[in-house]
């Protein structure tokens, strides 16, 4: 095994299971989501479940949370007299979050706890978040009666995690966690990680999903793969290695063509220089350090500032891929198509006029290109999975002529592999003069870029590059001036 673990307990098998499925397939129309499933889940386990984008893992969680019926087959909870989800203690964490933007943490933690009523609710809900936050998260700083659209969006996962962490009238027996850690740093994500570990160690179960491979490893005490609405693995996690996992889970999208003609990247003059920040033509810029420390803002207003200019004035100045695709990145009434030709729809123009077919072929071979898993793309948007929304927005971006591309945090929820064919695509795109900034809570992510930026408290604290581009020197600027304040 790869990884380091935390040492997951394993589950009982003496005991009955949590919750089992026995042959279950689901069905959307013609579509097969999940095809003739068996499963089942025990206590003291944390299963981490991987596969690719549109494997399936959604939709199989959805049957085990309640939220989707079976078309053939069952899903029972052995060890509960409970008949549903709820009532059998199964609590879920999707990576579309689903907190109320205009209330208060306590009242949403009110939403899910239908029995926390009465003269004094508030209070008795602002105190069961807090608690819950300090067990999970030691020193995050939110306030429970702070509106939950004032937070960032990693203290808005922390929050969500949170709620379901808590009792809600009774103790959370199942955990389906499904990409908790993609908004999260390192340092939160490892909180993150030690309580899942501490919970399956008192007795408590978790689903685990998450692209993030070495996080599978370090709790997982069993790992199930997923292809095309299969389990095509079933096995203890020490059975397998980082790369037998990608063997196992295949291959989806189509690698980028080579460029024979390309030359040697040369990096040019200076195209962005805005409070340190610096860019060159043609190289890949990181920005790291702790969430929540300015990297994001600062990309915000090299944006903004570059494209806020009311007239159309052909090829755009710089093109934005969100992270938070639900609030800055998609059009969720518009078709996939649409969503990806945003981009480019004004240079292929005829006479003002959206020239349909040049639409149509631009995004196919994108969809060809990132493995967009879809029937068509005259789909809504909203049908693909979070991963594959994601794809999309990156679509939209590299199928501009751009000639800067501003990333923030653009990873979230997109599988392994599609990860390192986006990496090769980018870095093909900066070999030809393209620039990128790129922010990301993983350090294993920005230490591919040519150079680094970290933040902390809003600032650079250090520009990384070359040898000095390193996992540690990234954590030890990230922590400097907090460090040298106490």
């Amino acid at each position: 095994m790869d990884e380091p673990a935390l040492q997951p307990t394993g589950p009982s098998r003496e005991t009955a299971p949590l919750v089992t499925l026995t042959d279950v397939t689901k069905r959307f129309g013609a579509v097969t989501a999940l095809n003739r499933v068996d499963l089942d889940i025990r206590a003291g386990e944390c299963l981490g479940l991987v596969g690719h984008n549109g494997a399936g893992k959604s939709t199989l969680v959805s049957l085990i949370n309640g939220a989707l019926a079976a078309s053939s087959g069952r899903v029972d909870f052995p060890a509960s007299s409970a008949d549903h989800a709820l009532a059998a203690g199964v609590r879920s964490v999707f990576q579309e979050l689903s907190l109320c933007p205009n209330l208060s943490l306590a009242e949403n933690l009110r939403i899910a706890h239908a029995d926390l009523r009465g003269w004094g609710w508030r209070r008795r809900a602002g105190a069961e978040i807090e608690a819950s936050l300090d067990t999970l998260f030691p020193g995050h700083g939110i306030a429970a009666d702070a509106l939950v659209e004032t937070l960032s969006i990693a203290q808005r996962q922390m929050v969500e995690i949170a709620i379901r962490f808590s009792p809600l009238g009774g103790a959370p027996k199942l955990l389906i966690l499904d990409e908790p850690t993609s908004s999260l740093d390192a340092g939160i994500a490892n909180q993150l990680l030690e309580a899942i570990t501490r919970f399956c160690d008192d007795g408590g179960a978790v689903v685990f999903i998450s692209h993030m491979l070495g996080e599978i490893f370090r709790v997982a005490s069993r790992i199930l793969v997923m292809k095309d609405g299969h389990i095509v693995a079933d096995e203890a996690a020490d059975h397998f290695t980082r790369q037998g996992l990608v063997d196992v889970m295949g291959h989806v999208a189509t690698a980028p063509e080579s460029d024979s003609e390309a030359s040697p990247r040369q990096l040019g003059d200076v195209l962005v220089e805005q409070a340190g920040l610096q860019a060159r033509r043609g190289e890949i810029v990181g920005l790291s350090g702790l969430a929540g420390h300015g990297q994001a803002e600062a990309l915000a207003r090299l944006y903004l500032d570059a494209t806020s200019a009311w007239r159309e004035t052909g090829t755009p100045p710089m093109v934005f891929v969100a992270g938070d695709r639900k609030r800055d990145g998609l059009l969720p009434l518009g078709s996939i198509l649409h969503n990806i030709s945003l981009s480019f729809l004004a240079t292929t123009a005829r006479w003002g006029l959206v020239d349909r077919a040049s639409e149509r072929r631009v995004g196919d071979e994108w969809q060809r290109r990132i493995g967009i898993r879809t029937q068509t793309l005259s789909n809504p948007i909203l049908s693909l999975s979070g991963g594959n929304q994601q794809k999309v927005l990156f679509a939209r971006a590299l199928a501009s002529a751009a000639p800067i591309v501003i990333m923030d945090d653009p990873m979230r929820g997109v599988d392994v592999g599609t990860k390192q064919d986006v990496y090769a695509l980018v870095r093909a795109e900066a070999t030809k003069g393209r620039t990128f900034l790129w922010y990301s809570t993983e350090t294993e992510e920005v230490c591919q870029c040519d150079r680094v930026f970290v933040y902390r408290n809003g600032a650079i604290s250090a520009a990384l590059s070359g040898d000095a581009l390193t996992e540690a020197k990234i954590l030890e600027a990230s922590f400097e001036m907090q460090e040298s304040e106490a």
